[in-house]
């Protein structure tokens, strides 16, 4: 297995790049109270350093987190003791019975397990585990993620880190490119690592169809509660249906204006 998100990206993510999961993660809690899911085990799949676990945990649940990054885990682990994680593709992980499966963070977009199955295989393993009336509450990114060819550069830096970023879009193959290099301080000096990431761009109705050859009842929203999605992300709420066929709704969002 590839390593990605290795020890310094992942130490740099969880400090610097926390707001998205910690913003999120109000309203998934109350997607899953909506729902009458109070308690048992919730999944985490690319549960990255455990700031979602932790406050599941909080909220009185059950949680394994999974990740391919054994950095992240790593952090998990130490942040979470009460939660319990594995480091493995989300493509191959035995996933238990549980009441609820949430991914945080265009997990699915990412290619980083070359011998990954189709979406649509995987939303049936995920179905499969669910309990009946369970939810699937995950997040994409969609074609579009930049307004022009030209690749946009950008830098992040905080006490003992910088972190430079390149985004490239190609839009007849639907792939954004993230090259990542990090420069994170060790005693007096600064140590470099690459990596690079691949993504593939699904439109949400790629998606919501996916859901719905398995069997999902699917909403679709652009936002998390009160926090809302950047540009060309979705995020959906799928429950275990009992019966086939499955149905489709677009919940229309409230207006910020």
């Amino acid at each position: 297995m590839n390593e990605w998100y290795r020890k310094d990206l992942a130490y740099i993510h969880d400090i610097g790049f926390r707001s998205y999961v910690l913003q999120a993660i109000p309203g998934i809690l109350a997607i899953l109270k909506q729902h009458g899911i109070q308690d048992g085990l919730i999944v985490d799949l690319g549960c990255g350093s455990g700031l979602s676990a932790e406050e599941l945990v909080r909220a009185g649940y059950r949680v394994l987190g999974v990740d391919i990054s054994a950095a992240m885990i790593e952090i998990a682990r130490c942040r979470v003791p009460l939660a319990e994680f594995q480091v493995e593709s989300f493509f191959k992980v035995e996933i238990p019975n549980c009441s609820a499966v949430i991914s945080i963070g265009e997990c699915f977009n990412y290619l980083f397990d070359p011998d990954h199955a189709t979406l649509t295989q995987v939303f049936q393993h995920i179905y499969d585990a669910l309990v009946p009336g369970g939810i699937f509450i995950f997040d994409i990114a969609e074609p579009g993620q930049l307004s022009c060819a030209t690749p946009v550069k950008s830098f992040t830096e905080g006490e003992d880190w910088i972190v430079l970023v390149e985004k490239k879009e190609d839009p007849d193959q639907h792939i954004l490119t993230r090259r990542i290099i990090t420069f994170r301080q060790v005693g007096n000096n600064y140590r470099r690592d690459d990596e690079v990431h691949c993504q593939r761009l699904y439109t949400a109705a790629e998606i919501s169809t996916m859901l719905q050859q398995v069997g999902y009842q699917v909403e679709i929203h652009r936002c998390y509660g009160q926090f809302p999605l950047p540009n060309a992300h979705a995020t959906f709420v799928a429950r275990k249906s009992t019966s086939k066929p499955s149905l489709f709704r677009v919940v229309p969002e409230a207006s910020n204006e």
